[in-house]
């Protein structure tokens, strides 16, 4: 009796606080203050009566069954719907009915793949041109190159000792320079650690680069990231992470305030197949598709997840199928067709921004690389397999081919722009391996606007002990 004497006031005071006005003074009623006899039936009745005086005032101005109550408050949803005929409800998800019981394990039909150029560099009969000039063409070309030769530079730095840490983008250039060159510089990025080009399109400098890789004063990280963990606030890119799949939500979020903000940008997000087996994959999608967020996911599905090749992460039809599922636009192409890429990009960005809705693209490509400098390749795949796909669907070769036919470059273009790459990104490694690293202090910086009590407690420590120990810390000779 005391037990459902205090869940009737308890009762009584929630739902006081709860309910619309009119419906206070019926539950006030119904619910006296002190209900000391007959506890169990008293709160049975008031309940009752409550809820139908409830019902009643609904009834006026909601449909029935389509109304629920979240945190006190109203809010209707289509949990049900109106079917046809006899005027009953039934789920939202329902499309027909059938008498047949038949599973469903695939589509009917694979994604088809949409390409621009063949192997050879010429626009397939009926494909759409991308009505690109000269100068762009050849911008993006010369930007394919000279990432090119920035990965196989700074790759052989790392091997050398001068890097900790280094991953290429061999094989995958089209997925880069296609779709940044379809983007405005208002459009945010998300990447994952191998869309380095699209930083470069964006103005990102050789400089810049190494000195994040380096880690020195410059480095726009303060030294406090992995080689290739690139950000710029000016460029709207936002930090790498080394966690697989953060960004994908955060993408959501970020397209999500975009849409308030009513900006005509989107949201890019960057990430691998294998990144794709996440659940951070799976929320993201379904969050931008529920909430209408302008955001364009862009999966390089090139072959691996670090070792794992894709016939032992899914059994699906790649990873265009997940994006219908969650009725998400959803398109997959050739990524190593430069125009396949831009085309796609160019149409998907004009998706979400005018129609304020999520897209899925998946490109087709391959990692022509090791994962990174961490990872010998050559373990888990041969080495004709890469030089196949180096010698017979190449990127950049295939670019090189387009733009010959178009008398926009000649045979000694390719050379020319690789030497002049190579230079400059010589140079500014030179550069950025002769600057000061940060001052240590900077580990207890940019968290606290005011640093706690322990941390400056564990500062005056590592001075301490710096102070004691300096032989033994030549780096502190390198520092501010």
């Amino acid at each position: 009796a005391t037990i459902t004497k205090s869940i009737a006031t308890s009762l009584r005071v929630f739902a006081m606080r709860a309910s619309p006005l009119p419906l206070r003074a019926a539950l006030a009623q119904a619910l006296p203050h002190d209900p000391t006899r007959h506890a169990h039936t008293r709160a049975v009745q008031a309940t009752r009566s409550f809820a139908a005086k409830r019902s009643q005032v609904a009834a006026k101005t909601r449909p029935p069954a389509v109304v629920a109550l979240v945190g006190g408050g109203h809010r209707r949803f289509s949990s049900a719907t109106p079917a046809s005929g006899n005027g009953a409800v039934q789920h939202p998800n329902i499309g027909k009915f059938s008498h047949q019981l038949e599973f469903v394990g695939k589509f009917k039909e694979p994604f088809q793949t949409y390409r621009v150029l063949d192997d050879h560099g010429n626009i397939i009969d009926g494909a759409e041109d991308p009505q690109v000039d000269r100068e762009k063409a050849v911008s993006m070309f010369r930007m394919m190159l000279r990432l090119n030769v920035m990965d196989s530079i700074l790759y052989e730095a790392q091997r050398h000792g001068s890097l900790s840490f280094y991953m290429t983008n061999y094989g995958e250039e089209a997925t880069h320079m296609g779709s940044a060159a379809a983007l405005t510089n208002d459009d945010v990025i998300f990447a994952q650690y191998r869309e380095a080009g699209v930083l470069l399109w964006r103005g990102f400098t050789f400089q810049q680069v190494c000195d994040q890789c380096v880690g020195n004063v410059l480095s726009s990280d303060k030294g406090r990231m992995m080689p290739v963990h690139y950000g710029s606030a000016a460029l709207n890119f936002h930090t790498i992470s080394s966690p697989l799949a953060t960004q994908l939500p955060q993408a959501a979020g970020a397209a999500y305030a975009l849409k308030l903000s009513g900006k005509k940008a989107c949201v890019v997000c960057y990430f691998g197949d294998g990144a794709a087996s996440e659940g951070d994959f799976h929320g993201a999608l379904n969050f931008s598709a529920t909430l209408d967020c302008p955001v364009v996911f862009f999966c390089r599905n090139n072959g691996y997840a670090i070792s794992t090749p894709i016939s032992e992460q899914y059994k699906g039809d790649g990873i265009a199928a997940r994006g219908v599922s969650y009725n998400i636009q959803t398109i997959r192409c050739d990524g190593n067709d430069v125009w396949a890429v831009y085309n796609v990009m160019k149409r998907a960005r004009e998706i979400a921004v005018e129609q304020g809705v999520p897209v899925l693209v998946e490109a087709m490509t391959y990692r022509g690389g090791h994962h990174s400098t961490s990872d010998d390749a050559t373990r888990y795949r041969g080495s004709e397999e890469v030089s196949v796909w180096s010698n017979t669907n190449n990127p950049i070769a295939r670019m090189r081919m387009y733009l010959e036919q178009k008398g926009w470059i000649d045979q000694d273009t390719e050379a020319t722009l690789r030497e002049e790459a190579k230079v400059e990104i010589v140079a500014a490694l030179d550069i950025a391996s002769g600057r000061k690293k940060h001052r240590v202090e900077e580990l207890f910086t940019d968290v606290y606007d005011q640093l706690p009590k322990h941390l400056r407690e564990q500062e005056e420590e590592m001075k301490r002990h710096l102070e004691a120990y300096k032989d033994e810390y030549p780096i502190l000779e390198e520092m501010e």
